[in-house]
């Protein structure tokens, strides 16, 4: 619809866990044909796997494939990529320009040092699904890390922050354009799943219910704190019943009509969204 590749028509974007990869990707330069492409080779083979490790191991490997040794100065535009710290229980956003510092340029290292590929694994890193994500800064500190869903799965709240206190953008400047999951019903699940997952105290429910609570608490804080910033939010509710999912889906069928879905959300937005971006109708 902008008639050019995004990372041409936004100073920032920011991803969490698939967002993560999703963003990396455009602000590398990438088209999102290509980046559909992608999902649809490889992004289903890793949710097939059983166990955490197996799922990491196809993780990483699809992330060194695709980003290779990349680090955060091959950026094009700017870009926040975010994960949880699990011991210390902080946010750590990796980012590639010194001005979205905070007040710490002078000690700037774009991604601490860490590339692109592993950043992307520790955003993307749900544990228990997943194994934490061990990275080493250009400081040489070892840090664990997790899905960014943890600490802010709608990292829009983040962004806005950079725009306005990091890179100063007079409020009446910015514009944001939001883009969700969507949320659909639960899958049923068997009565020995249930009980495996209950003994453990860990299950894909919960993880899913702590990922829609944090994204809705931080939509609901944007709007609080920045009214005034005028945001176009994509990510609709569809309730019926074979719509069911879960951020583990790997039927091809399944994300195709959830894809189907997301351009249905679009295209209710799209008049709106053309006059935000100042892009001209047909």
């Amino acid at each position: 619809m902008v008639g050019c590749r995004l990372h041409e028509q936004f100073d920032l974007v920011f991803g969490t866990s698939t967002g993560a990869i999703i963003s990396a990707l455009i602000a590398l330069g990438k088209d999102v044909d290509e980046i559909h492409r992608l999902y649809k080779s490889n992004v289903p083979e890793i949710m097939k796997h059983k166990g955490r490790a197996k799922k990491s191991a196809a993780l990483k490997n699809l992330a060194d494939q695709v980003f290779g040794d990349l680090e955060f100065d091959s950026l094009k535009t700017g870009l926040g990529i975010v994960s949880a710290k699990w011991q210390s229980e902080r946010p750590m956003i990796f980012k590639g320009d010194p001005a979205q510092a905070h007040g710490r340029a002078a000690t700037f290292v774009p991604g601490f040092g860490v590339s692109i590929s592993d950043a992307v694994q520790a955003s993307c890193s749900a544990y228990p699904f997943f194994e934490r994500k061990i990275v080493t800064t250009a400081a040489g500190d070892k840090i664990e890390l997790l899905d960014g869903g943890y600490c802010a799965n709608n990292p829009t709240l983040y962004a806005i922050a950079d725009a306005t206190s990091a890179l100063d953008t007079p409020i009446e400047n910015i514009r944001v354009v939001s883009i969700g999951v969507g949320v659909y019903p639960e899958p049923k699940r068997s009565l020995f799943s249930a009980a495996r997952w209950a003994k453990h105290l860990l299950s894909v429910q919960l993880l899913q219910k702590t990922l829609e609570i944090n994204t809705q608490s931080m939509d609901q804080l944007r709007e609080i704190l920045f009214k005034d910033v005028p945001t176009i939010r994509i990510s609709d509710t569809f309730e019926r019943p074979e719509l069911a999912t879960d951020l583990f889906e790997h039927d091809l069928d399944k994300l195709n009509t959830l894809r189907q879905l997301g351009a249905e959300s679009f295209a209710q937005r799209e008049a709106a969204l053309s006059e935000f971006l100042s892009v001209e109708g047909p």
